[in-house]
């Protein structure tokens, strides 16, 4: 295909993230819906029979494997690896929460939660960034109601709903409460800020401001000489 070098620069960076995603994502609904775990429609089950030191289920410690070892790598890949976009500061602090997060709550046996919760993650955004590259005319319009139905519909919904106040009629005195769910409100305060990027592009669509598909997120290259 014809890309152009700065298009041909993202692919390694857009491909993996995609191959990643989509396979992260499609584990997690194995965990969800193929097995017996009845978190997604029973949410506060996650904290059923909760106590210190509990064994983590092999299936759902591999999940943690994967998801703490893909945020350790896309840390060092956003500030030393991919494409500085106006979101970089905000990418690089999404990661060392959500490794945080699911690291303590491995170690701490904090829930089961965190790991329904990267289940949830669709891979809506890796689509978005491949398909310019795959030609794709206006790849956000149809991903838009994806984003918002997973990451600000279900995630409060089934999530936060689960660990702000399932877990402390579960366990009254669940250690790390205030930690646990401060973190998970400030990626939900992420998924807010990206998805106004997104409707930004849509509205820059519909009024005709924008010809071609680009990244509104990036910084102008002939401002600032960056590819």
């Amino acid at each position: 295909c014809n890309l152009q070098p700065k298009d041909a620069a993202k692919m390694p960076e857009s491909a993996w993230k995609l191959l990643f995603y989509t396979l992260s994502w499609s584990y997690g609904a194995y965990l969800l819906f193929f097995t017996d775990y009845p978190f997604f429609h029973d949410p506060p089950s996650v904290f059923y029979g909760w106590r210190k030191g509990m064994d983590v289920p092999t299936d759902i410690a591999i999940a943690y494997l994967l998801q703490c070892s893909f945020y350790g790598h896309s840390i060092y890949a956003t500030a030393y690896m991919d494409t500085w976009r106006k979101d970089s500061v905000v990418m690089l602090l999404h990661h060392v929460v959500t490794l945080t997060l699911i690291a303590s709550s491995y170690a701490f046996r904090g829930c089961s939660a965190r790991g329904a919760a990267r289940s949830r993650r669709p891979c809506w955004g890796s689509w978005a960034g491949v398909s310019p590259l795959l030609g794709a005319t206006k790849p956000t319009l149809p991903l838009c109601p994806g984003r918002f139905w997973f990451r600000l519909y279900w995630f409060p919904l089934k999530v936060l709903y689960a660990t702000c106040y399932s877990s402390l009629q579960s366990v009254p005195n669940i250690p790390f409460y205030f930690f646990f769910n401060a973190l998970l409100l400030i990626l939900t305060l992420m998924n807010i800020y990206w998805f106004l990027y997104i409707v930004l592009f849509v509205a820059k669509v519909l009024m005709g401001q924008m010809q071609e598909v680009n990244d509104v997120r990036e910084y102008d290259v002939e401002d600032t000489g960056k590819a």
